[in-house]
């Protein structure tokens, strides 16, 4: 059984939209571990001219996918780093319940600390994201409802035309949630079956959603003690 003095590695899970990047940031922030995404793994590994690296690089710089064998590598080599031995907060890895077999064994003894699951209903994130709005130019994001700027179409930092993006229409939303609960869902009954997930509401304040979640990580890994 894992103690509070273990490293505290965990993994968050969430559709788009769940708001799973900011509660990822603020709960790396809480316990002071590194946020790591599986972009930003691939984007230092390409940068950093290791073995897989050079491969990441040649992969990406052609648009290929990258496979688990290589994959792999990048993950052992960053969760390798000094910055994240007293732990991390994983973001998009693993994608399969082979990936999280993975993990495990490259995480014995301990392994992963505990898995989040961040639960919001499709039809919110659909409104979420169909209700977004990008500036053309500066990237400002807007909210329709809420913004000034998502409603008059000129951006409020730079003047931009504040547009909606190709794939934040209902249905390239609704394709891409359908395919994102068909990945998922045997990963999160991978880890549930082997008592290492917990489903927390994300819906509601952020606010509320962080006190939350912290108490719910303390709870279940003694992080807090």
């Amino acid at each position: 059984m894992p103690t509070g003095n273990d490293p505290l590695r965990l993994i968050v899970f969430g559709r788009q939209g769940a708001g799973k990047g900011t509660q990822a940031a603020r709960l790396a922030a809480h316990y002071g571990i590194p946020h790591i995404s599986t972009g930003d793994m691939l984007r230092a590994a390409a940068a950093s001219g290791s073995e897989f690296g050079l491969q990441v690089k040649a992969i990406m710089d052609e648009g290929g996918l990258v496979s688990d064998e290589v994959m792999e590598g990048v993950v052992a080599e960053r969760l390798g780093q000094p910055d994240a031995q007293p732990g991390f907060l994983l973001d998009g890895y693993p994608r399969t319940p082979g990936q999280a077999e993975y993990l495990q064994g490259l995480l014995a003894p301990q392994g992963v600390r505990l898995a989040i699951n961040l639960e919001v209903p499709e039809d919110v994130v659909v409104e979420r994201i169909t209700g977004r709005r990008v500036c053309s130019q500066c990237g400002t994001v807007y909210a329709v409802g809420r913004d000034e700027s998502a409603a008059t179409g000129v951006c409020a930092k730079c003047g931009g035309a504040v547009v909606q993006r190709e794939d934040d229409t209902e249905e390239a939303v609704r394709k891409r949630l359908a395919l994102y609960a068909q990945s998922t869902e045997p990963l999160l009954a991978w880890f549930r079956e082997r008592d290492l997930l917990a489903d927390v509401d994300g819906v509601g304040d952020p606010d509320d959603i962080a006190v939350e979640l912290v108490r719910i990580i303390d709870a279940r890994t003694g992080a807090a003690t």
